[in-house]
């Protein structure tokens, strides 16, 4: 069988290289998907290749030539076609953060920016791209359809300088969603899609070389290693969650951690302030604590004031909620849970929330009625079955 994981990484590349050679992000994007589907036919009998995106770059040029020989012939363009030849198949480290600035281009919407460059660089379906802007999944497959023919004749390369940072805010906001579906997947059977992660942490790596100045570009990287740095401790050895409060701390990579807190230490004493730094700061909190009691919640809650102050959302006003409950008691946050912002009626992190207040107030009835709530919600199998186990934990409390 061969690895999803293989085909998924090397897709980004693959149109890459085929949009930079030959335009046309849809017919690419068709291309490719063939060589997608040849590869997944052929290489369980034949074997995987010594260089899989080599032969992914000339099955699928090969297609897209095909396409344009045939178009050509009824537009007059055979010659200039004939001529062509399939793109070299090495790769410069920097294709893929041009691909993501494409995806990105003022031409489109900020909405279907973010929706294309998660569909053509993070890999993810639209369910799963829906499921991260809560909004219906025939929404995002419109974005991404009306993006794809704006970007009809656009040119692959990198925007110049001047226009690098109209186009920033949006690369963040797209590279923050990947990293999210990377370290806790909307659907499925596994808890991390790690591919997804680590290539959200090379993309970010990549525009932090590009823009070391940019203080949001370091506090999203200081971001994303503190937050993965848990992830070998939140699941079990059979792929079950283990919540923050009950990880084995020793387990947390040590390095990521070292990196993350010394990146957003020097970022936040030497540049504005942004959304991303002080979430960053946060999960600094969180991973310089040695046990989960020694949490230092009341900074956690004033920065969370601070960030629903600069970058108001929903998940942000539940996270704030969180830390009222934890520096005031769960009273105190329950009493704020019915006001959030309706984009959150019927998410199961509403519901999960509700579940674990209610259990910490000793209102055991109503918090696993709360909790296999969540569970009904949720698409994801490892929080299903750990919302479960909350719920069943609490089946025989009294009324």
């Amino acid at each position: 069988m061969i690895p999803e994981e293989l085909l998924r990484e090397q897709a980004p590349q693959v149109l890459a290289a085929l949009v930079r050679r030959y335009g046309d992000f849809d017919a690419c994007e068709d291309a490719v998907q063939e060589a997608l589907l040849a590869a997944s036919l052929q290489w369980p009998s034949e074997g995987v290749p010594a260089n899989p995106r080599s032969w992914l770059i000339t099955v699928a040029s090969r297609r897209r030539i095909e396409v344009l020989r045939s178009e050509a012939a009824r537009t007059r363009r055979e010659e200039t076609v004939g001529s062509w030849s399939p793109p070299e198949p090495a790769l410069s480290e920097d294709d893929s953060l041009t691909l993501l600035m494409l995806c990105c281009h003022p031409a489109l919407t900020p909405q279907s920016q973010v929706a294309l460059t998660l569909r053509a660089v993070g890999g993810l379906n639209t369910g799963e791209i829906a499921r991260a802007f809560l909004v219906p999944e025939a929404t995002i497959g419109q974005r991404i359809s009306r993006a794809k023919a704006k970007l009809q004749g656009a040119r692959f390369a990198m925007p110049p300088a001047s226009e690098q940072p109209e186009r920033l805010a949006a690369v963040l906001h797209v590279l923050y969603l990947v990293f999210n579906e990377g370290y806790t997947a909307s659907s499925g059977t596994s808890l991390h899609r790690v591919e997804l992660s680590a290539e959200a942490i090379r993309l970010t790596r990549l525009l932090r070389a590009q823009l070391p100045a940019e203080g949001e570009v370091a506090g999203l990287l200081a971001l994303m290693l503190l937050t993965d740095a848990r992830r070998p401790a939140r699941t079990t050895a059979d792929g079950a969650l283990v919540p923050l409060p009950e990880q084995d701390r020793t387990l947390w990579d040590a390095a990521a951690i070292a990196e993350g807190t010394e990146l957003i230490t020097s970022t936040l004493a030497a540049a504005p302030v942004g959304p991303y730094q002080l979430q960053a700061a946060i999960a600094a909190v969180h991973d310089s604590a040695k046990s989960s009691d020694e949490t230092d919640w009341q900074e956690i809650l004033m920065l969370y004031e601070l960030l629903e102050s600069t970058a108001p959302g929903p998940m942000v006003t539940l996270n704030r909620i969180v830390a009222v409950a934890m520096v005031h008691g769960p009273a105190a946050g329950l009493a704020l849970l019915d006001d959030v912002d309706p984009a959150l009626q019927g998410h199961h992190r509403l519901a999960a929330v509700r579940a674990h207040l209610l259990e910490l107030s000793g209102s055991a009835v109503a918090a696993r009625q709360a909790y296999e709530l969540a569970a009904r919600l949720t698409q994801s199998l490892p929080e299903q079955r750990y919302l479960q186990s909350r719920a069943s934990r609490l089946a025989d409390a009294p009324s």
